[in-house]
């Protein structure tokens, strides 16, 4: 399977016109995009010892979910980490790939796999995209049955495997309605309390952001890449069903930067 086609199947499952006017999702770096792919490493972020990984381990593609590349560098001199990915994976010959908010507002996309990652029935976008049915930024959905705020705290912490999950003093006791939004997405936090969500679930909010809704809305933050974490799972899927064939492995390099006491 060529590289082309690989690239192919994932732009047809979240098209390059569904990512945010802000991103820069598609080919990072394309050097054989021609050729027979010698196999595919899965990843969140693209860091130097996740090319390193891939070169050791024959494959010629980087598929991320974090664009390497956004924003454009002004030279190549390996002063900081992006330019030193940049400059191995050309020297080992690796073709690197970014399927971001393209993902995330793709129907079935990043967001509907945290929706599913909770039990979540009756999904549909948070703040649709008429361009495309079912696209849109983050998603809402009900819980099969109402739970008590505690225990869904408790429930979100064990899914995500969250160091720790943040969240305001919400007047509420029970939680059935749930938006969710990947990364960072609490700009989504006034559409999530119109359409009556409980609880609004995201990787990143920020101190000031959390005041004033403590009447309104249970806010969860779990952190960036444990709220994403899963994408890689998703990658994974969409390349499997349209290129069985291809040699696929997911990273085993740690890339969250960030630790937990």
């Amino acid at each position: 399977m060529k590289i082309r086609e690989i690239i192919g199947a994932l732009e047809q499952f979240a098209p390059l016109s569904l990512q945010d006017g802000f991103d820069n999702a598609g080919m990072q770096i394309g050097l054989t995009v021609d050729a027979e792919s010698s196999g595919v490493l899965l990843c969140l972020d693209v860091t130097e010892e996740v090319v390193e990984e891939a070169s050791e381990k024959g494959c010629d593609l980087i598929v991320s979910h974090h664009p390497l590349i956004f924003h454009a560098p002004k030279r190549l001199t390996g002063e900081d980490y992006v330019q030193r990915t940049i400059i191995k994976a050309i020297q080992k010959g690796i073709n690197v790939y970014a399927s971001h908010t393209n993902l995330d507002n793709a129907p079935g996309g990043v967001n509907w796999k945290i929706a599913d990652t909770l039990g979540l029935t009756e999904v549909r976008p948070l703040a649709a995209k008429p361009e495309i049915e079912g696209a849109g930024s983050g998603v809402i959905g009900r819980l099969k049955e109402p739970m008590e705020r505690e225990d869904f705290v408790v429930m979100v912490k064990e899914r995500f495997d969250a160091g720790s999950v943040r969240y305001n003093s919400w007047c509420g006791e029970q939680v059935q309605t749930v938006a969710v939004c990947g990364g960072a997405g609490a700009f989504l936090i006034p559409d999530a309390i119109a359409q009556h969500a409980d609880v609004f679930i995201t990787g990143e909010i920020g101190y000031h952001r959390f005041f004033g809704y403590d009447q309104l809305i249970q806010l969860m933050e779990i952190g960036h890449f444990e709220s994403e974490q899963y994408t890689i799972n998703l990658l994974g899927q969409i390349i499997r069903k349209a290129c069985p064939d291809v040699r696929l492995l997911e990273t085993e390099i740690e890339t969250n930067p960030i630790n937990y006491l």
